[in-house]
């Protein structure tokens, strides 16, 4: 890698997982990165134990005031971004940073501009099987986002999302909630760059654990993709 790797972790209420997240990423190849994590103002004991990581070398927590989404968490993180290559991970352990290699290497051997990592694309080493209709409403707006992008995409609403610093610079993102994922897909396919997906393991979180997506976050990405396809 010529490019340094720059992970950018949003992050509200995961004190359960905040910490196996993070010492996950540091642990993952390469060793050379750096760390951005962003607490969207935690009221469950988060923001107390990222402390720790305060002083630690490359690794840089910012800590919102008001509770904004996660569009906004990752807008946040993408500004302190100088150069190389952004990679998004969720902090609740449905991502596995050991798969780094896998969405690292289209950069590496096939000029890639933006890889995805796909949790239908076959060939994972595990997938968590649950939420029937999450898999539905997922195939329908990645279904509809390629046809809006002319894309041939499997998995356009997956947290793992690798792209350039110097490719997102070039655009403006607005949302503050989940529907960052296909404004950012949208607006970088409009950029005519060159996309990859390679196949990720997803270990999914039910709703007791801790999962947030529902059903107006749904509505929300199907609003994105229209409005910002226009």
């Amino acid at each position: 890698m010529t490019e340094i790797l720059n992970i950018i972790i949003p992050c509200y209420n995961e004190k359960n997982t905040i910490e196996t997240v993070i010492d996950n990423v540091i642990a993952a190849e390469p060793k050379d990165k750096k760390i951005i994590v962003i607490d969207d103002c935690s009221n469950d004991g988060t923001s107390l134990l990222l402390e720790k990581y305060e002083n630690k070398d490359d690794i840089k927590i910012i800590k919102h005031k008001n509770n904004y989404g996660k569009g906004r968490a990752i807008r946040t993180g993408i500004s302190e971004v100088k150069d190389g290559l952004i990679l998004i991970q969720d902090a609740d352990l449905e991502y596995n940073p050991k798969e780094y290699s896998k969405l690292l290497k289209p950069f590496e051997n096939a000029n890639a501009d933006v890889v995805y990592g796909s949790r239908f694309l076959g060939g994972q080493d595990y997938n968590r099987i649950h939420f029937f209709w999450h898999f539905l409403a997922n195939k329908l707006l990645t279904f509809i986002c390629n046809i809006c992008t002319n894309l041939n995409m499997t998995d356009m609403e997956t947290g793992y999302k690798v792209f350039k610093k110097k490719h997102i610079d070039q655009i403006r993102l607005y949302e503050n909630s989940f529907g960052i994922e296909p404004e950012i897909t949208i607006k970088l396919s409009k950029l005519k760059l060159r996309f990859f997906e390679v196949p990720i393991s997803y270990n999914g979180r039910s709703y007791e654990e801790g999962k947030k997506i529902g059903l107006k976050d749904a509505f929300r990405a199907l609003y994105c993709i229209l409005r910002y396809s226009l």
